[in-house]
Formats: structure tokens, sequence, C-alpha cells
């Protein structure tokens, strides 16, 4: 284990916790992690709340405490934990000299009238501020030279995910017609909602249906507006509840400033992502599926362009708990400790 770093993730029983625990013990630069809970659960080990994995990744769940941190060498800390959780915490692992990975929205956005929706507890005004200021947007395809110096990287969204990095190469190439309005149909498997279950994720009334929600108030609009510089009329947002565990596909409707071939659009995404190994982009006519990014770190980005050449519509596919979560914190801590990305992300 020596020159090893070592982790702690607090939350690894919830979803995105356990896959981001699962990836931390099989990466070759890491010691094995701490896994810590919240609060005191009914499981003892890593093991009993997943025994999908015993005798493979067994650890004991030891209840959070900024000593057993101290105590243990903790280098970088994950948070998946609840957004209030998250603000509250951060400023006091900053303190501590501890570098986080939060896999919450706590602390996403800049701009005041996105950031509100996690305002849920009173930090002062200045503690509200160091913590955004120190707070890199984990999107490594478009952020990688900060994230290599950050203290704290907030994790992106999983339905941001798919659409920022679909529109992106687009829009800094400034191709779309911006005042036509994008339209982002996006749609989502049950675990992006997270474990605890609620009325609307029940089986009974998940199976079988097929559900919009959150339209023109969802939480992760701002993302998306911060991200690409857009302004809030220019889009439209609208997610689904799809009857599956996992996945997100989002199909994205766009004008062009002018007519194009479907050779300069796939050349203009290559072109952007020609450094970035978790991004494949499809050649007409073939089109991203859920199934192809499942249970990997992959964005896959396929796109249909009208015959007119004018209007052009973009499929963007991942797995929300993998590059819409736990693999795209890993790639991020590769990014901050100046390891190759794909390191702990393709075996």
């Amino acid at each position: 284990m020596s020159g090893k770093m070592k982790t702690a993730v607090v939350g690894a029983t919830g979803y995105a916790g356990y896959e981001l625990a699962r990836l931390l013990f099989k990466h070759p630069c890491l010691q094995r992690p701490l896994l810590m809970s919240r609060e005191n659960a009914s499981e003892k080990s890593f093991a009993d709340a997943y025994p999908q994995i015993a005798g493979i990744a067994d650890s004991e769940l030891t209840p959070f405490s900024w000593e057993k941190l101290k105590s243990e060498g903790v280098d970088l800390l994950f948070l998946s934990t609840p957004h209030e959780i998250s603000r509250e915490w951060l400023p006091i692992a900053i303190e501590k000299g501890l570098r986080v990975i939060d896999l919450s929205g706590a602390w996403r956005l800049q701009r005041p009238e996105y950031a509100k929706v996690y305002n849920l507890n009173g930090l002062t005004p200045e503690i509200e501020s160091m913590c955004r200021q120190k707070a890199i947007y984990g999107l490594p395809e478009l952020h990688r030279a900060k994230l290599a110096a950050a203290e704290v990287i907030a994790n992106p969204g999983c339905y941001p995910t798919s659409i920022i990095l679909a529109l992106a190469p687009l829009v800094a190439a400034h191709v779309v017609d911006v005042s036509a309005g994008l339209i982002c149909d996006s749609k989502s498997g049950v675990s992006g909602a997270g474990k605890q279950p609620t009325a609307k994720t029940h089986f009974v009334e998940v199976a079988e249906n097929f559900q919009a929600y959150g339209v023109f108030n969802h939480r992760h609009t701002g993302e998306i507006l911060e991200q690409l510089g857009l302004a809030a009329k220019d889009l439209v947002f609208t997610p689904h509840l799809l009857p599956i565990p996992r996945g997100i596909l989002s199909t994205i409707y766009v004008k062009l400033e002018k007519p194009m071939k479907a050779a300069e659009v796939e050349s203009c995404l290559r072109e952007f992502y020609r450094e970035s190994s978790f991004v494949r982009i499809f050649t007409p006519p073939r089109l991203p599926q859920i199934a192809f990014p499942l249970r990997t770190n992959f964005c896959d980005i396929g796109f249909a362009l009208s015959p007119e050449g004018d209007r052009l519509v973009l499929v963007s596919c991942i797995d929300n708990l993998m590059k819409g979560a736990a693999g795209q914190a890993l790639q991020n801590m590769n990014v901050m400790y100046g390891w190759p990305e794909t390191t702990g992300l393709l075996n």
C-alpha cells in the first residue's frame, strides 16, 4: 500500500455511492477506501448492503467523523450525500485541508438565480462565496485544465452531462441558431431518483408507465444554461422517468444558423472531443441506444440531419450512475492527481 492514496466515501450504500466504492476498490493507485455512513445503519459492512460484492470488496461501514478521516490519513473525500449535508460539510472539509469531490448538486452552480434551488441551510455569505469560488464544475471534457488544480470538484448532474456534452461543440462553434430555441427531451431510469423510495418511484407507479416531470422547473436546468452560456428563454428541458433501472437518453432538437452537411457536423463533434476518451461519436445513420454505454463511463453521441441541412437532432446516451455520477467522479479524481483519465474505468 506504500505510496498509494487514501480516499473516503460518505454515503457508500446509495446507488451512486455503491458504484463509486466498487470502482475505488479496483483502482491501482489507491489504498482500500474508507466507507462511511451518515448515521447508524443496519448494515455493518459494505457486503451487508450489497451481497453481490461479498468476497470482492468486503469492508466495514464506519460512522462518519472528522477524527476518523484524520486518523486514517484520508487525502480525498467523496461526498455521495444529500445536498444539505454537502453544504454543511464542505466548509469544514476545506478548513481541514481535504480535497473534495461532491456528487450532490450543492456546489455546481455559480449564478444566484440558479444556485438558490440548493440553498437549503444558512451559510454566511462569506462562506457561501468561498465555497462557490473553490468549486470547479466537474465535466473533464470542458474543464480539464481547471480540474487538475482543484480543491473542490462539483460532480455534474446526470441529465446535464448528457445534454451539455452533445451541445457544447456546436454551441462553441456558433453553428446553432440559439434564438430559435433548443429543446432537450431526456429520459432516465429510476435509479436517477436515488435509493430512498417515494410514491412516484414505487414499482407499481413506474412499471408499464412513462411520465414527464419537473417541466419548466427541474433543478438541473440551471446547470445546462450556465455551462452552455444560454439564457433561460432559449431552452426547454423536459425530463421523463423510464420504467428501467438505469440509463439516460437525451434527444435534442436544434436549428442551425445555416445549412450544414452531415460530414461537417460529425467533424465538429469529433474535433471537439479528439482528446476525450469517454465520448464516442456515431456516424449517421447509426444512433446511440441506452444499452450501449450501460455500466460504462462513456457518453455516446449521434445525430440526424434534415434533408435541407438546417435542422439537427442529437441523441446522447449515458449510464446515469457512471458517466452521470460515480464514473465521472473517478474520472475527475484521475484528472486531479495527474493519472490517465481512463485509469480504473476500462476494466
